[in-house]
C-alpha cells in the first residue's frame, strides 16, 4: 500500500512561488516520517510534471462556459480552464500533470493521496474561484479530480486524521 503525496508537504520547493508547504502537515510530521521510512510515499508535484517551472505564475480554474462549473473535473471535460493571473491558459500542463500523478499512483498501487489545499491541482475539498481574490469555492483540482474518478482516496492536510485511519484500516487487513 502506498500514498500519493504532493511533494511540497514534503519539504520540496516545487510550490508555483518556489516554496515549500510543509508546515501545513507540521501536526503530522511524525507519522509522515515514519511512513517515509516505511517507504509508503510516493511524492510528485502535479504541476512540475506537466512541464510548468518553479516558481511559476499563481494559476486558478477558470469557466469557459456559463452553464459549467468550474473545478478540476470540468477542465477534464474542456468545460473550464486554468489561467494565470495574466491569462495565459496552462490547462494542458495541469490535465498532463494529472495524468502522470495518476499513473504513478497506478503503478505504485496507491490507494490515497496526501494533497496541498487549495490549489488547481490537488485541491481535494476547496478551490479558488478564478478570479485571484483569494475567495474559497467548493471543487476539486485537475489532480485531485482524476484520482478520485480512478478510486484514489484524496485528503488534505486538514483532514490528516481521516488518512490516517484509512491506512490503519487497510495495513489492519494485510495482517
Amino acid at each position: 500500500m502506498k500514498i500519493l503525496v504532493s511533494a511540497c508537504l514534503l519539504g520540496q520547493p516545487v510550490r508555483y512561488d518556489g516554496k515549500a508547504n510543509d508546515q501545513k502537515v507540521h501536526h503530522a510530521q511524525q507519522r509522515l516520517n515514519e511512513w517515509q521510512q516505511q517507504g509508503l510515499l510516493v511524492p510528485v508535484c502535479p504541476e512540475v510534471a506537466g512541464g510548468l517551472p518553479t516558481p511559476r505564475p499563481a494559476a486558478e480554474i477558470i469557466t469557459t462556459s456559463a452553464a459549467s462549473v468550474a473545478d478540476g473535473t470540468a477542465v477534464l471535460h474542456g468545460n473550464a480552464a486554468i489561467h494565470t493571473r495574466d491569462g495565459q491558459d496552462v490547462s494542458a500542463e495541469f490535465v498532463l500533470g494529472a495524468q502522470k500523478a495518476l499513473a504513478m499512483a497506478q503503478e505504485h498501487g496507491a490507494v490515497a493521496a496526501l494533497l496541498a489545499a487549495r490549489s488547481p491541482s490537488c485541491g481535494a475539498d476547496g478551490i479558488y474561484d478564478g478570479t485571484f481574490s483569494g475567495t474559497l469555492v467548493a471543487g476539486r483540482g485537475v489532480t485531485a479530480a482524476l484520482l478520485e474518478q480512478h478510486g484514489i482516496r484524496c485528503f488534505t492536510p486538514q483532514q490528516f486524521a481521516e488518512l490516517e485511519a484509512l491506512v490503519q484500516q487497510i495495513s489492519g487487513s494485510q495482517d
